[in-house]
């Protein structure tokens, strides 16, 4: 745990790398071919994350002006029977052309009554985008 992070390069005593790190498959022995290895791979995955970073500029760059209309059951008070979940944005989302997961959707606040809410989407560590969308009365 306070050893270091997945791909750094680190140095331990000899006994704690053979007899725990490397059996246990947490480690290898920093060679010059592993080096190459590392290196290699770390360039194919800063590749991969740009590809999925640019990916999701343009899914944020189309999300602007998107405004949602999730329709809810709802007493006279205006408090809807149940909340509207992650389920139904993305789902209405998709009725719009776009494809984000479900897990990616949040909320400022819980949506419990009829009125305008804002949905907060991961689509990136980097790229985040605020969706308004509108709970009305069926």
């Amino acid at each position: 745990k306070n050893l270091g992070e997945k791909d750094d390069v680190v140095n331990v005593k000899p006994g704690f790398g053979r007899n725990y790190l490397i059996p246990k498959g947490y480690a290898t022995l920093a060679t010059e071919s592993a080096k190459k290895v590392l290196a290699e791979n770390l360039k194919q995955a800063a590749f991969k994350q740009d590809k999925i970073k640019k990916d999701a500029d343009a899914i944020a760059a189309r999300l602007e002006g998107v405004k949602l209309s999730i329709g809810a059951k709802a007493g006279e008070s205006g408090k809807i029977f149940g909340s509207v979940n992650t389920i139904q944005i993305a789902d209405a989302l998709k009725k719009e052309g776009f494809d984000v997961d479900r897990r990616r959707i949040t909320f400022d606040t819980e949506p419990k009554f009829v009125g305008e809410y804002t949905a907060n989407l991961n689509l990136h560590k980097e790229v985040k985008v605020k969706v308004p969308f509108e709970v009305i009365a069926e």
